[in-house]
């Protein structure tokens, strides 16, 4: 779901002063050189999907700064893409305009793009909640799967020069409708790449701090009402970036990735979410107890980066790697239907699931002509 942009800037400690990232994080925050490779986006016309949200809306502030000719961003909210654009009026060097429209409108979109003929894509737009996407496959499916196959046929259409598909880790070994969902809107841009011979790529990361209704911020708003803290597992663990960390990172995607790539940010080691929930409470100066909630469906213990059978290919930077994803055509989905039975719909992406992990093994990713 879309986040609003306002809170961007939430306190992680619910009003108290916020505290040092790298106290959070257990690390520094990583800085991956943007200035060096940022310059391809002088005086191009830059197109966000999903930039009402709080990865798109940050997205979108970034590539304010870098002079493109017009920042189109794109939401079906009207009220996020209002803040969004509002927040980067002030700069001069971007002039702006906004597109109310739904990526799973594949004509309007197809229509939108050929008349703003984007060189450059940034597809941020996604319904990403675990429990939420669990209960409704149906919707996981229309937007993530066919919404991200409408961007990639406008961005054919339009003759868009780089696209960079926001995908998780949860689309590593997926045991989930969010996970199979992103996992299908991967191959379904490195299919798309290698039909044009561009580098359309994938870029994953974890959990990002600061994103609202994320745990994080469950945290907080326990912290402030005085609420014992809910964590789901003892031991489960997460990847988590800052939000600018995610930022250059996929900005950087567009000119580093390789044609039916994904690109993944080396976070070092996973946190521990009870470590990270015993350090706010620390910050905080309560003594807060925490309850153990179990994992909830769609959920892991652990995330991963690299799936089992995948194989980094190269370093594009000492912090980013690249791992081939295997292409999927458009015609592979056409037995997803989302208007079936919820049990059909997660049995379906499954198995496309399944078939893309077999085409990885036996070596066929990023090699294959759609």
């Amino acid at each position: 779901m879309l986040e609003n942009v306002a809170a961007r800037d939430a306190d992680p400690l619910g009003g108290r002063a916020a505290p040092d990232i790298a106290r959070i994080l257990g690390r520094s925050e990583i800085r991956t050189g943007l200035e060096s490779s940022a310059g391809y986006l002088r005086g191009r016309r830059i197109l966000v999907t999903g930039a009402g949200g709080y990865i798109g809306s940050e997205l979108c502030r970034q590539l304010s700064r870098w002079a493109p000719e017009r920042l189109l961003l794109l939401d079906r909210n009207e009220t996020a893409l209002h803040l969004a654009v509002s927040s980067i009026q002030d700069n001069a060097q971007a002039r702006s305009s906004v597109l109310l429209a739904d990526i799973r409108d594949t004509r309007a979109l197809v229509r939108l793009f050929r008349d703003q003929r984007p060189d450059i894509v940034f597809h941020a737009a996604a319904l990403k909640w675990v429990p939420m996407l669990e209960e409704f496959p149906g919707e996981a499916l229309k937007t993530n799967v066919f919404g991200t196959q409408a961007v990639l046929q406008a961005a054919l259409t339009a003759d868009v020069e780089f696209l960079v598909n926001i995908s998780t880790d949860k689309a590593v070994d997926p045991v989930g409708v969010l996970g199979y969902s992103k996992r299908i809107a991967e191959g379904l841009t490195a299919a798309a790449a290698i039909e044009v011979g561009r580098p359309y790529v994938s870029v994953r990361f974890g959990n990002v701090l600061g994103c609202q209704g994320a745990f994080l911020d469950v945290f907080a708003r326990q912290i402030a009402e005085g609420r014992p803290l809910t964590v789901t597992h003892p031991e489960a663990t997460r990847y988590l970036m800052t939000v600018e960390e995610a930022v250059e990172l996929v900005i950087q995607s567009a000119v580093m990735g390789s044609v039916g790539h994904a690109l993944v940010l080396d976070m070092g080691e996973q946190v521990r979410i009870l470590d990270l929930a015993q350090r706010l409470i620390g910050l905080s100066g309560s003594e807060l107890s925490i309850q153990y909630v179990g994992l909830r469906p769609g959920e892991k213990v652990t995330e991963a980066l690299i799936g089992a059978s995948e194989t980094v290919v190269r370093h594009v930077h000492p912090k980013i790697m690249e791992v081939p994803v295997p292409p999927l055509n458009s015609r592979e989905c056409l037995d997803l239907d989302a208007w079936g039975e919820d049990s059909g719909i997660v049995d379906a992406m499954r198995r496309l699931c399944s078939d893309m992990a077999v085409d990885r093994a036996m070596g066929h990713a990023g090699s294959q002509p759609v």
